[in-house]
């Protein structure tokens, strides 16, 4: 086979099964604490309808040691009024990357 077909198979097979090293996805990030997390934490800005017992994202992002495996590791400690959510590895980064955004 042409050298130049072998190197497209590679490189589809990279996108294909190589993606989820991808940098992670703010604005899904955002999306996503939008759909999950507005009813307890403030995720925004201007945002109004949050309790006073979750802790705000601007806080979280100014945590030091602030990364997607904190986040993974927040998410499954037991706490009270904390919805059971089952998000995957990508989607704990992007919502981690947003969350650093907010620095």
């Amino acid at each position: 086979m042409p050298k130049a077909f072998n190197l497209l198979v590679i490189t589809i097979f990279e996108f294909a099964f190589v993606g989820g090293a991808a940098a992670a996805d703010a604005v899904h990030g955002k999306d996503i604490a939008t759909r999950w997390c507005t009813s307890c934490h403030l995720v925004e800005s201007g945002q109004t309808n949050a309790t006073d017992q979750a802790p705000p994202f601007a806080y979280l992002a100014k945590t030091p040691d602030f990364d997607q495996n904190r986040l993974a590791f927040l998410l499954l400690m037991p706490h009270p009024n904390m919805p059971n959510l089952s998000l995957n590895r990508t989607e704990i980064s992007d919502l981690a990357e947003y969350i650093r955004s907010l620095k």
